[in-house]
């Protein structure tokens, strides 16, 4: 954490600070009134500078945080990159819950930062212990979890915490890791890709992992399938539309018979798509080309996508189990991940569209289209085509009347590559 980042925490990691923090946001009079005059109002009332600038900006915080943390926001405290970084507890209480089923007595949170999945654990009467090496982080994180008895805060090196303290033979210890993935260099932060530069890298993980201990290891969306290592179950989280992470799990936290998963979140509920087939192996469905482009339209979540199931999905889903029904289900290029089926399917893994027609992708043909339909909003889904959705908007609407969009008509177009041709898909959203 840099120096700056630690003075704006320090004025509310004091009693004082702390009190007038919790006082302003219980009373949420703060969110009618102008920041300078609150500023200057606190100032009036005898409060140091240092604090009232660490109180507005926590209350600002908190009000972020509140889509990841819910209620449990009154009593916690955050850091801009932190809470960035931070997992939504929707998606922790889904880690929690692996670590009850495993039958752990413990579990080591590695890299806790602010302390979110430790918070999930505790809050299942799971023992936790967050591991962090960052002073300032950790009293945050110590603040954050002083609901729970049973969880504690220690400031240490992850690998070298691991070393010191052996768990107790009769102690089932289990352990939760959130590898840095960024590099702090003098212009910002850069994501790092390679998993042996990680913090902690991939191998220390592994070698937890061979010596038994139940473990969950969090790491990017973008996770490559040929750095999994072959003992894991890997498992993709999308929350709300956003593929947020890619979870790898060893030993008791992992189920026999899964290689690979995705877990699908939204403000219906949770649903999973599994296999138990390695990365490749995913059933052959039809593949039709641009002829297939009819009926309903499919796009896969992201986390279908990045798990490699989109033909799982199709099979399971689609199919009825016969991967050899077209009409059913089909890719119109093997290697995009849209596809078509005759039927509408409801199924949160994927997004259907009714297919109104399908153009080739030429400028003049769908400024046409646009001029003819009186269209005055346009909405571009891609893949496979290597152009900028707002700069295509822009082009093909320029010279329409957009000033009341709900007045014309509201188009959607999709874009696909099919082998080496184009076309636009004009769909109406279900």
């Amino acid at each position: 954490m840099s120096d700056t980042t630690a003075s704006e925490l320090a004025g509310v990691l004091t009693p004082e600070g702390f009190k007038l923090l919790n006082t302003l946001w219980r009373d949420g009079e703060y969110q009618s009134v102008k920041t300078l005059k609150l500023a200057e109002s606190l100032r009036a009332d005898g409060y140091e500078a240092s604090v009232v600038n660490a109180v507005l900006t926590q209350l600002k915080l908190r009000t972020q945080a509140e889509a990841k943390f819910g209620p449990f926001v009154d009593q916690m405290i955050f850091t801009d990159a932190g809470l960035q970084q931070a997992t939504s507890l929707q998606v922790a209480a889904h880690h929690a819950r692996r670590f009850a089923r495993a039958g752990v007595d413990e579990v080591v949170d590695l890299g806790s930062g602010l302390g979110a999945d430790a918070l999930a654990i505790a809050g299942i009467d799971i023992p936790v212990i967050a591991v962090e090496i960052d002073e300032t982080t950790a009293a945050a994180t110590t603040i954050n979890l002083m609901p729970f008895p049973h969880a504690r805060v220690q400031v240490a090196d992850a690998t070298q915490w691991v070393e010191d303290n052996p768990a107790d033979a009769e102690i089932v210890r289990g352990f939760w890791l959130d590898p840095a993935r960024r590099k702090t260099l003098s212009h910002g932060t850069v994501r790092i890709f390679e998993p042996e530069a990680f913090s902690p890298p991939l191998s220390f993980v592994e070698d937890l992992a061979d010596a038994g201990h139940a473990l969950g290891v969090k790491l990017g969306p973008a996770l490559a399938h040929d750095v999994i290592p072959e003992t894991a179950e890997a498992q993709w989280i999308s929350l709300h539309g956003s593929v947020v992470e890619a979870v790898l799990w060893f030993n008791m936290t992992q189920r026999s018979d899964v290689r690979r998963a995705a877990l699908v979140i939204n403000a219906g509920g949770a649903a999973e798509l599994t296999a138990s087939t390695d990365f490749g192996g995913s059933p052959e469905v039809p593949v039709t080309g641009i002829e297939g482009a009819t009926g309903y339209l499919y796009e896969p979540d992201g986390a279908v996508i990045r798990a490699g199931l989109i033909t799982d999905l199709m099979v399971e889903h689609f199919m009825d189990g016969d991967a050899t029904d077209a009409a059913a289900g089909r890719q119109l290029d093997e290697h995009i991940a849209y596809f078509c089926s005759d039927t509408y399917v409801e199924t949160p893994f994927a997004t259907g569209y009714r297919i109104v027609e399908v153009l080739p992708y030429k400028i003049k043909t769908l400024r046409s289209y646009i001029k003819n339909h009186h269209v005055t909003r346009l909405d571009i889904k891609k893949r496979g085509v290597d152009v900028s959705p707002e700069e295509l908007r822009r082009t093909l609407m320029q010279g329409h009347k957009t000033n009341k969009p709900n007045a014309g008509a509201h188009l959607t177009l999709v874009l696909t590559r099919i082998g080496d041709a184009r076309y636009a898909i004009v769909v109406e959203p279900i």
